[in-house]
């Protein structure tokens, strides 16, 4: 599922994968070989040692419990979402954005000033989905990634 979310990914022009945990297995970590990518690991990663060892002999920076980017200017903060205390000193702390997983659930709102943005997710979901969230333009897209071969996602 994640060589499809990412080629959805790839379609859309992206220049940047965030996983947002629960990768599970170093199988997952080898879909984001080189991409611009980082991780999360989540509360389904009980080999979080030897998977951050693996990402980072691969090349994929690993910014567990929580990442910190700062791009144009905007401040982006994510995290699988199951360590609650990280999402609120995001949110207190007034950041641009703050994107996470964990509950499956696709969500796109506001916290005082802060853009809060569940991708939805890959497994246990409806609908499969990733997200495009383009900073300049403050806006984000829900792609739905296709299930099977030969399916066509969200263009």
């Amino acid at each position: 599922m994640t060589a499809r979310a990412v080629a959805t990914l790839q379609r859309a022009e992206t220049q940047m994968l965030l996983h947002l945990g629960d990768i599970e297995t170093e199988a997952v970590l080898d879909e984001l070989v080189g991409h611009n990518a980082h991780v999360v690991f989540g509360n389904c990663d009980w080999n979080e040692r030897d998977l951050a060892r693996y990402a980072e002999h691969m090349d994929i920076s690993v910014d567990h419990p929580a990442g910190r980017l700062e791009i144009g200017g905007k401040v982006l903060v994510f995290t699988h979402g199951h360590l609650v205390n990280f999402m609120d000193k995001a949110i207190s702390s007034g950041v641009d954005y703050l994107v996470h997983g964990h509950t499956h659930t696709l969500r796109d709102e506001r916290i005082g000033s802060t853009r809060v943005i569940n991708p939805g997710a890959l497994f246990r979901a409806a609908r499969y989905t990733v997200a495009v969230l383009d900073l300049a333009e403050d806006t984000v897209q829900f792609l739905e990634v296709p299930r099977r071969d030969g399916e066509r996602g969200d263009q």
